[in-house]
């Protein structure tokens, strides 16, 4: 760069005198400069387009930490020990690998499927009611990890509550990603299933919440000859969605910004008084069959709705992120954020192209490039339990997806098992919130899985107001506690 016409005021040759002068070649900033649009050339992102837009930031809407009432972190003298033929070694004081104190638990398992246990038993647990509970581990390598339970009983585990805390999908998002810590959460709602003398209603409320003796975390690898090493640092109580929102929550949400979600599923929400969130592609604003900006506008101005991130390109939110490269992914979320700031839709949420937050193709956590713009992220993710309030992972929120007429029988997304006895709904007056994901909403009958008739839609709407649960967007539900 060279500057000419002008006499420094500053004693510095460097800076451009306020009265005039002219600037000639290229302005381009160090590599260890912040990233601002005078060095994204030299940063390689993706065309020269970058100029334009502005450096946004989140406003930091993050759901504050919720304390616990009792936690065990594995500490020295902490009385818990490994059990099960599925445990091939074990170290109850692990002092090389711990996120909290100076040590955590480590099982590693056998490779041939067994159960390996880290429990206490004979040992009186807090009391339950009301609560929920907060584990936080780790899991060395996901690869051959089949799954991870939770087990709470009396008498040796002869009576227990079962939840199944995560399962491990080998072609889809996991909520548990390799060599990271991850903090989960278990409600009441999410219980699977029960032995001895407890019961579960059909609407998820358990026969007793408190008197347990017996605590288990359950690893089960997938039988292949590959062990998998886990390390427990926390077993926490806290206190539950209830002590919030006494009948849970939901949020009605809707990716890819198709047009009839303004025509046929905001008149129907509308006479409920629901207010959305819509996960906008703003390369689709606009588009034959997609949402107009006004029709944006009126969403949220008038009838309170939240205008929130999908992504900036239609192609690279059908790509899907983790098959991008990270300087191709951070320019996308950052045009997504600058495109909303721009139009007046300050919404802080974000929902990841097809649910993918892990990795980019060089290796750059897609959830950390996020949290620059935006501040939540919310997944796909509900093959095992669903979302608590506040989340214990706001940038993994966790969603029923898949929405439609034409899900399968057992699917989650099929709105008879939304609105039958003892579904997800039901489940939600026991202390959940309740994230559903809808695409497109059709008057006629759907034709493909990504879609749902209006009146099944309008039956989920329904099924929700009879019982009196409410419904807020995701960041008026986040705000409540930050």
């Amino acid at each position: 760069m060279a500057a000419t016409g002008y006499t420094s005021t500053t004693g510095d040759a460097r800076k451009v005198s306020r009265s005039g002068g002219v600037m000639t070649g290229e302005l381009t900033l160090p590599d260890s400069s912040p990233d601002t649009a005078l060095n994204a050339a030299s940063k390689g992102y993706v065309d020269t387009q970058l100029a334009a837009v502005p450096f946004v930031t989140p406003s930091q809407n993050r759901p504050a930490y919720r304390a616990a009432s009792w936690s065990q972190q594995f500490q020295s003298g902490h009385g818990w020990s490994a059990s099960g033929s599925g445990v091939g070694s074990s170290n109850a004081n692990d002092t090389s690998v711990f996120c909290k104190g100076t040590q955590s638990f480590r099982v590693t398992t056998t490779g041939t499927g067994a159960v390996a246990n880290i429990r206490r038993l004979a040992s009186a647990l807090p009391d339950l009611t009301g609560k929920a509970i907060r584990l936080i581990f780790r899991v060395s390598d996901v690869t051959h990890l089949n799954q991870i339970n939770v087990i709470i009983g009396t008498s040796t585990v002869a009576n227990t509550f079962n939840w199944r805390l995560h399962t491990h999908a080998s072609a889809a998002e996991n909520q548990v990603l390799s060599g990271e810590w991850a903090t989960m959460t278990l409600s009441w709602a999410d219980v699977r299933s029960v032995t001895g003398a407890y019961t579960i209603s059909s609407t998820g409320v358990p026969s007793v919440t408190s008197g347990f003796t017996d605590f288990m975390f359950q690893v089960v690898d997938d039988n292949t000859g590959n062990p998998v090493t886990v390390n427990l640092q926390a077993v926490e109580i806290i206190p539950d969605t209830k002590t919030t929102f006494s009948s849970g929550v939901v949020s009605i949400t809707f990716d890819d910004s198709y047009a009839s979600q303004h025509t046929l599923a905001r008149p129907k929400m509308d006479s409920l008084g629901y207010r959305g969130t819509l996960y906008t592609i703003c390369e689709n604003i606009g588009l034959s069959q997609y949402l107009t900006e006004a029709q944006l506008r009126s969403m949220q101005d008038q009838s309170g709705w939240e205008i929130a991130g999908h992504a900036f390109y239609s192609a690279n939110h059908n790509t899907k992120y983790n098959a991008l490269s990270a300087a191709v992914v951070e320019d996308d979320i950052r045009r997504t954020r600058a495109w909303m700031i721009d139009r007046g839709f300050p919404s802080d949420s974000f929902a990841y192209p097809g649910g993918w937050f892990s990795r980019t193709t060089d290796g750059t956590s897609i959830e950390a490039l996020t949290c620059k713009y935006f501040s939540n992220g919310r997944g796909i993710s509900s093959a095992d339990n669903l979302e608590t309030f506040p989340p214990a992972m706001p940038y993994r929120t966790r969603s029923i997806t898949g929405i439609g007429s034409l899900a399968g029988a057992s699917a989650k997304g099929l709105p008879a098992n939304l609105t039958g006895a003892g579904g997800t709904l039901d489940r939600c007056l026991q202390g959940e919130w309740v994230i559903l994901t809808f695409h497109e909403v059709v008057s006629g009958t759907a034709a493909t899985t990504n879609q749902c008739s209006q009146t099944d839609f309008n039956s989920i709407m329904d099924a929700i107001n009879s019982r009196g649960i409410p419904v807020l967007p995701v960041g008026d539900v986040l705000r409540l506690y930050t």
